[in-house]
């Protein structure tokens, strides 16, 4: 996939997200162990797993394997690290470009990254981000990493949304948009559903809302 095109018409690098949320927009704890994240309590864990079909599990598969570079907070990258990273099956459609494609992981704690080909982003965040959106062509993708992409989305840095709308209310959880956060007027790019109801929807921002005036 091409990356997003400048005013001159050159490639730069896309950023793009993939987050699997509930209805009521959770993306606390969607893998496979419950216990994966309990940060404030939460007790609804792997509400993901086995979801989707075939072909939901293949446009997964493709977006990874599309990446130029991945982009992590530090929770997710920590996750991914000590499961994707213990894959050495070079034909694991997901594992394969998450150990030899180049990782960046946004954190002020994290000292030492022992995942092969990470750069940790410690300072200067927005900076960063920039000098790696202007590199040619390509998609930088962030997964999960709830709290970073907020930021991004926050601080316009994102080119392209997608969400896996898996149909299960949590009612509990961390959501990906928070209560109070910036608006954002959305373009939606590709909407799918599959046979087990998991929802695929690709949206480019587009500004803030327009509201209703008196």
């Amino acid at each position: 996939m091409t990356g997003a095109p400048t005013e001159k018409g050159t490639a730069i690098m896309k950023l793009t997200t993939m987050t699997q949320v509930t209805v009521d927009g959770v993306m606390q704890g969607n893998g496979g162990a419950s216990e994966e994240d309990r940060r404030n309590g939460f007790e609804r864990g792997g509400w993901a797993l086995g979801v989707g079909d075939n072909e939901t599990m293949t446009f997964i598969n493709q977006t990874y394997q599309r990446a130029d570079a991945f982009l992590f907070g530090r929770r997710t990258y920590e996750i991914f690290a000590a499961h994707w990273g213990a894959i050495t099956d070079p034909g694991n459609p997901i594992a394969a470009p998450l150990n030899t494609k180049p990782k960046y992981v946004a954190s002020k704690t994290l000292t030492e990254a022992r995942w092969a080909n990470t750069t940790v982003l410690s300072r200067d965040l927005a900076a960063a981000i920039g000098e790696l959106k202007a590199k040619p062509g390509g998609e930088l993708q962030a997964h999960g990493s709830g709290a970073l992409v907020r930021w991004l989305l926050e601080n316009d840095r994102v080119d392209e949304i997608t969400l896996l709308v898996v149909p299960v209310v949590l009612g509990q959880g961390m959501r990906l948009f928070p209560d109070t956060g910036p608006d954002l007027a959305l373009d939606l790019v590709d909407s799918r559903t599959d046979s087990k109801g998991v929802a695929i929807q690709v949206y480019r921002p587009a500004g803030r809302p327009q509201y209703a005036t008196d």
